[in-house]
């Protein structure tokens, strides 16, 4: 036989590993969509969910807050356990948790069963890493750039549109389908996994430093409970200072841990590399602008013309106005892969970021009309897709392969950082001279939004310091389209790998 038929007919004996990657394409995009959505379709039926569950407005909080820190902790071990014990695996535990996590919030009828719930739905964070994953070891190569610009689009978007689909499921069915319908279809996505999700023979031969993973989840958690409860339980007091000191003590232990190990979670000379300290500078910056405008924006909608803004809109309404900033998020983050690949990382964050400054700006002083807001809002998204899609590009020009995965999962925990403080900081401005029932002023609003826009401009001047990657300057098309086939480029919390297998 000759070179070329065993060449042929080893291709032919692959091709079956392959043949299937569209309907992993599908299972993977239907769980990043649907751990998405958990994030955000809780938020504008908040003081709905208050009622409901006969609680207070300081303890509901809570069905978020507890969202939030298991994420933050899932997200960099499970996947780094992936990457030890297979992916599909991993992938299809998450994928069971969180359906049951949904399955129990949709029966909760108590904070005492809702808070748990949403604590063991936030482990699903370490699907999008996974499922990056998955795509670097199984897709053709021709086919990854596209697929990771896809999925990333939809993580992206996936908690804007939460937002514009709430008002019509409570409206037509209740709260309780909030998380009835997240748990049709991640079962769905569970069965797919299993069925057609290959398991990848590409393992990573370490061991997980269960100290520092301790020690991580630990500071993790006590920094972003002090952050978002400081504005109820007062900045200031014993326990938001005592949260914040451990945050530090713990921190500060995790860093002699990590230094002294052979096998450590995160490699903290890899942290210190100059495109690393930068770009999750920005991611910061990013979290900040991100969170604050899931949060708040649906509040500012909804509240009467009585008060100086806001347009009285109904659930339903106000996730309508900001449907085009989801659909901007998806748009453009899908767009970043190849953007990143013609231009390199470093000018696509630089762009993306610049472009939310005027768009906060205008929501400062022109948001008296609902299409203002629109495009204010679309330009937020615009922005928002393409600089979180091509920040962890910036990470993997200056990380060895071997890192990047875990280099990618604190670039995605420092945004969840930055948001957690931007929304408490923003909360508290939206609030001063608010009290009892009474609504925020419009001042808090302006100034809020300026806020975000000066947040913005930092983000700007730490992207523009992001080092110029050598090997995208000047690239030639050939050049380039190598480039496309061994990087990948991730949002929200995901795996990014380097070379590419054979």
């Amino acid at each position: 036989m000759s070179a070329a038929e065993r060449g042929a007919s080893g291709e032919a004996a692959a091709e079956p590993a392959r043949v299937r990657y569209q309907f992993t394409f599908l299972v993977l995009a239907v769980a990043a969509v649907s751990f998405a959505l958990l994030q955000s379709l809780l938020v504008p039926v908040l003081p709905e969910l208050q009622r409901s569950l006969h609680t207070d407005q300081n303890s509901i909080t809570w069905l978020v807050t507890a969202y939030l820190l298991s994420g933050s902790v899932a997200t960099p071990i499970l996947g780094r356990i992936g990457d030890m014990y297979g992916k599909k695996r991993v992938l299809v535990c998450v994928l069971i948790t969180l359906d049951v996590g949904a399955a129990l919030a949709a029966m909760a009828t108590s904070m005492a069963v809702m808070v748990p719930a949403r604590t063991v739905q936030g482990i699903g964070s370490a699907a999008i890493p996974l499922a990056f994953g998955i795509i670097r070891d199984e897709f053709p190569r021709e086919k990854v750039t596209t697929a990771v610009s896809v999925i990333s689009g939809l993580a992206a978007a996936g908690s804007g549109i939460g937002l514009v689909l709430t008002g019509p499921i409570v409206n037509a069915f209740g709260y309780h389908w909030l998380f009835w319908i997240p748990c049709i279809v991640v079962a769905s996505a569970t069965v797919g996994a299993f069925v057609f999700v290959p398991e990848s023979s590409n393992r990573t031969p370490a061991r997980v430093n269960w100290p520092a993973a301790l020690l991580l989840s630990g500071w993790l958690v006590a920094l972003l409970l002090g952050v978002s409860k400081g504005p109820s339980w007062g900045w200031g007091s014993p326990s938001v200072d005592g949260l914040l000191a451990a945050a530090v003590v713990l921190a500060l232990l995790w860093g002699v841990v990590e230094s002294r190990s052979e096998q450590p979670l995160v490699d903290l000379q890899m942290m210190r590399l100059p495109a690393v300290l930068t770009t999750n500078v920005v991611a910061a910056f990013v979290g900040v602008a991100l969170y604050c405008s899931l949060t708040f924006l649906p509040q500012f909608l909804q509240a009467p013309p009585s008060v100086g803004y806001g347009f009285a809109a109904s659930v339903t309404t106000s996730g309508l106005i900001l449907l085009p900033m989801a659909g901007c998020m998806f748009v453009f983050g899908s767009l970043s892969g190849p953007l990143n690949v013609r231009f390199g990382p470093k000018p696509v964050i630089v762009t993306g970021a610049a472009t939310t400054v005027p768009a906060f700006t205008l929501l400062a002083f022109l948001h008296g009309s609902v299409w203002e807001v629109i495009l204010g809002t679309a330009l937020v998204g615009a922005g928002m897709g393409i600089a979180a899609s091509a920040m962890v590009s910036a990470i993997v020009d200056a990380v060895p392969a071997g890192q990047t995965g875990v280099a990618a999962g604190m670039n995605a925990n420092i945004r969840t950082i930055g948001g957690g403080i931007g929304a408490a900081t923003v909360g508290t401005i939206i609030t001063t001279g608010v009290t009892g029932s009474e609504l925020p002023r419009e001042s808090g609003y302006t100034t809020a939004f300026a806020v975000l826009a000066g947040a913005m401009v930092f983000a700007v001047i730490a992207a523009a310091r992001i080092p110029t990657t050598r090997a995208r300057r000047g690239a030639g098309k050939a050049e380039q389209a190598e480039l496309a086939h061994g990087e990948l480029a991730v949002l929200a919390g995901g795996t990014v790998v380097g070379d590419l297998p054979e």
